[in-house]
């Protein structure tokens, strides 16, 4: 007499699917490639020269107003300067705290080159910024101060040459660099402090 075989149970069936599964799974991590060693180390660091503090448009700069950072070489901007070059040299542009030197931030050496001899490069800025933007370098203007209580203004500096105006995306800041003697860069500094500065165009020489 023929046996019939006994149908595998449902649970067996399973147990073999599993195993199936479980055995490709291995077989995948296996021929997958090793993974790169974990935490390499990125690129160094690199020293960027930034502002000590927050720095308005014609300061000098000295050792006090700058500090070096480091900076993953991918953030550093173009055109950052070493602090060697930035000491001694005067910002055409505003910086904030923390914010890296740059090349486009200091009046560079083709303006100084206007410069006659015996004169200096002085900032001067309008109370009315508006009036900054009516100038541009290479014109001449009036410098006139009106001190508190006074009726009148008086000329402080007479057909200053202009050095370097704002640009537009800098207008509120108002600040023009004009070349004048030591002693009317002097005045000019003094009158900043007590009396309202205001701009007017000579007609040309």
């Amino acid at each position: 007499m023929v046996r019939l075989r006994r149908p595998r149970s449902l649970r067996y069936a399973a147990r073999q699917v599993l195993a199936a599964l479980l055995a490709g799974a291995a077989l995948v991590l296996a021929l997958r490639p090793a993974p790169p060693p974990g935490g390499a180390p990125g690129p160094a660091p690199v020293p960027v020269v930034v502002a000590a503090r927050d720095l308005p448009p014609g300061t000098l700069l000295g050792a006090a107003d700058l500090t070096v950072a480091r900076w993953p070489p991918g953030l550093v901007p173009s055109g950052v300067v070493a602090a060697a070059e930035v000491t001694g040299q005067v910002l055409a542009a505003g910086l904030r705290a923390g914010e890296p030197v740059t090349d486009v931030r200091l009046v560079g050496g083709g303006l100084t080159a206007l410069l006659a001899e015996g004169q200096v490069a002085a900032p001067v800025r309008p109370a009315d910024l508006a009036v900054s933007a009516l100038v541009s370098p290479g014109d001449r203007v009036d410098v006139l101060a009106t001190a508190p209580g006074e009726g009148r203004a008086a000329v402080v500096a007479a057909g200053a040459l202009v050095l370097a105006a704002p640009r537009p995306e800098g207008a509120a800041e108002g600040l023009l660099l004009l070349a004048v003697d030591a002693g009317t860069a002097a005045d000019l500094a003094a009158a900043a402090t007590a009396a309202t500065l205001t701009l007017s165009l000579p007609p040309p020489a």
